[in-house]
């Protein structure tokens, strides 16, 4: 079935705790998340900025905004992909992450596509 939509990315994120570069005493555990991004839609888009807001989970939040991902602008045509690793450090053993990617369409359209809220969870802790 062809997508009539003009613009649309989808977002899948995978989170992973890093045990090994965290340290429990200091609150600082570090989490690494792969996002891929699939231009489903039927026009180009490059992803020009990301905004993050990340909530430490007691009340702490960080926003992160900032041009492209990984110190890349990558240019996903209709049916691609992308995907990259990154990583965040918060002050408890659960939190959460969210935002937004602006995008441009190979038309010049700019749009935002939402990053749904993932939860960041040291292994065991949740029910």
């Amino acid at each position: 079935m062809k997508n009539d939509q003009k613009y649309s990315i989808e977002v899948a994120v995978h989170t992973v705790y890093l045990p090994d570069q965290s340290d429990p005493a200091s609150e600082q555990y570090v989490f690494a998340y792969t996002i891929t991004l699939n231009n489903t839609g039927n026009m180009a888009a490059q992803l020009i900025s990301r905004h993050w807001i990340v909530d430490s989970g007691e009340g702490e939040i960080k926003e992160v905004r900032g041009l492209g991902v990984v110190g890349e602008q990558p240019l996903l045509k209709p049916g691609e992909s992308f995907e990259y690793t990154s990583g965040t450090v918060i002050s408890s053993i659960v939190g959460t992450m969210q935002g937004t990617y602006q995008m441009v369409a190979e038309d010049g359209f700019h749009f935002l596509v939402a990053i749904p809220e993932f939860i960041l969870s040291v292994p065991r802790v949740l029910h």
